[in-house]
Formats: structure tokens, C-alpha cells, sequence
């Protein structure tokens, strides 16, 4: 936590100049990008993923045919399908899941009033008008929805709102094909976790508007960054 906290402060006086009173939420972006540049081959690797699935729907269909009548038979040729082929139909959570340490590392450090024994300064930062470690809440009650940090947690919103529905109608759209391509016959079920994933994963991105407003600003920031990284990266990984 040290470490890290240092890290930011010594990215925020680098910053400075640029960002003056907001130069720490700048090198939250900063260290947000950073960390969906490490995650980039996972997210290739699920595009790639998207892609073979895609590719794989008629040899899928001709299992389907072959195997309709014993549903235990058509999941493991299935598997094995996807197995031979280097491709988990679950791929395209990995580079969400990797990115929750990050997120937890923030949430924590601008939650500490004091990091290995000494004060926190980084609390002493804002967006704006808005401090790094405080939450919604404690806009709403300074202000307002349209006080100075109220407006700032608003522009959040709108933003995190706005990638939301982009990213749902694509998820929906992807995972809707990949579970097409891996239905049984008859009804039966999917790929394991497949079904569940269908269902839960177009709704994630809504869940950022919840996290914007019950964790400190600067996780806030770091998951409307990462968000909107998202719905550009989907742009270019799966056109």
C-alpha cells in the first residue's frame, strides 16, 4: 500500500502542471490505462475467442444432429470442440476478473486515513470539487446533486450511462451468438456456466452506475475509465 501510494503521488507531481488540483485523479487514469494495457492480450484473446466460436457454429451444428438425442454426449463433444479448437466459451470474462485487484488496491488506499502509520495525503486530492476519498453521499450532503462535487458525480454518471448501453447491446448481441452456437438440440442445456453467463453478463456494465456511488472517487474514476476503455476496445476488437 505504501508503494503504491507513493506511485500515485509521484504521478500526480508529474501531473502537475497539467491537471494542478486534479493531477492525482489524472494519474488514476494514468494507472488505469496502464493496467488495461497488461489485460490487452487477454481481451485480444477473447476476440480471437468470439471469433473462432463464430467460425465453429457449422461443426457445432452437425454435433448438434449427431448427438441431439443424448445431451450428456453433446456436452462433452462440445467441450472437447473448444478444447481442440484453444478457445473457453467463459474467455471473455478473464480480462474483467483480472482488473478486480486494481480496483480493490484503490478502494482501499483512498479509504485509509493513514498508510504504514503516517497520514494519508493522498486524501487531500479531488476531482474538481469533489475529494478523491469521498463518496456520493458525501456530495449529496455538501451541496447536493448540483453542488460543485454533486455535478462532478453527475458527469459520471451521464458517461457511465452512456457506455452502459453500448456495451449492453454488444455483450447481449455476442454472447446471444455463442449461445446459439452451443445450444443442444431439444432444449437441453449449454456449455457449462454458458447459460448463466448469457443472462448476467449484458447487465454488468449497468452495476458500474451502483460502484460509481458507493465507493470513493477514486475507485469511481478508475471504473468509469476502465468502462469506457471497454467500449472502445469493443469497438476495434469486435467489429
Amino acid at each position: 500500500m505504501s508503494a503504491f501510494a507513493t506511485l500515485v503521488e509521484q504521478l500526480a507531481e508529474l501531473l502537475q502542471p497539467l491537471f494542478h488540483a486534479s493531477a492525482a485523479a489524472a494519474a488514476i487514469v494514468l494507472f488505469t490505462a496502464f493496467v488495461r494495457l497488461l489485460v490487452l492480450p487477454l481481451s485480444r484473446a477473447a476476440a480471437r475467442g468470439q471469433r473462432v466460436r463464430t467460425a465453429l457454429q457449422p461443426k457445432i451444428a452437425e454435433l448438434r444432429k449427431k448427438h441431439g438425442r443424448n445431451p450428456e454426449r453433446l456436452r462433452t463433444a462440445l467441450l472437447e470442440l473448444h478444447a481442440k479448437e484453444k478457445v473457453s466459451p467463459l474467455a471473455g470474462i478473464l480480462p474483467s476478473l483480472c482488473q478486480i485487484p486494481a480496483f480493490f488496491l484503490l478502494y482501499h488506499l483512498f479509504s485509509s486515513s493513514t498508510i504504514g502509520g503516517e497520514s494519508n495525503d493522498l486524501l487531500t486530492h479531488s476531482l474538481f470539487a469533489a475529494p478523491l476519498g469521498d463518496r456520493w453521499g458525501d456530495a449529496l450532503g455538501d451541496g447536493g446533486v448540483f453542488g460543485a462535487a454533486g455535478l462532478v458525480y453527475l458527469g459520471l454518471f451521464v458517461i457511465v450511462a452512456v457506455v452502459a448501453v453500448f456495451n449492453y447491446t454488444r455483450t447481449k448481441r455476442a454472447f446471444t451468438a455463442s449461445a446459439g452456437a452451443t445450444a443442444p438440440a431439444g432444449g437441453g442445456d449449454q456449455l457449462p456456466g454458458l447459460a448463466t453467463a448469457t443472462k448476467v453478463m449484458p447487465f454488468m456494465s449497468f452495476l458500474t452506475l451502483v460502484t460509481v456511488a458507493v465507493v470513493p472517487l477514486a475507485a469511481a474514476l478508475y471504473m468509469v475509465t476502465s468502462t469506457t476503455w471497454s467500449a472502445v476496445e469493443r469497438m476495434l476488437l469486435y467489429p
